[in-house]
């Protein structure tokens, strides 16, 4: 399962560190590191449909659910 959220599309990104001695010296550098999103695993009701769903959602993206409404954000992001 790729880590993405369906709402916002966010994804991981690749980042890079430099240690003190580094930066002081400009010699060898600590290399990449991946740095995932914050994924939460929510079950969501949906009274429409009268069943729950497991979704893998970031806090923004819980959010936007709770602005737009859980059937209109689910659907926008064609989860059901």
């Amino acid at each position: 399962m790729a880590k993405i959220c369906p709402i916002t599309q966010k994804t991981g990104t690749v980042g890079g560190g430099y240690s003190n001695r580094t930066r002081a010296t400009k010699f060898n550098p600590t290399g990449k590191v991946r740095k995932q999103i914050n994924l939460q695993k929510k079950k969501i009701f949906i009274p429409s449909l009268g069943k729950s769903v497991k979704v893998a959602l970031t806090p923004k993206g819980l959010r936007v659910l709770k602005k737009q409404g859980v059937e209109k954000g689910l659907r926008s992001a064609r989860i059901i």
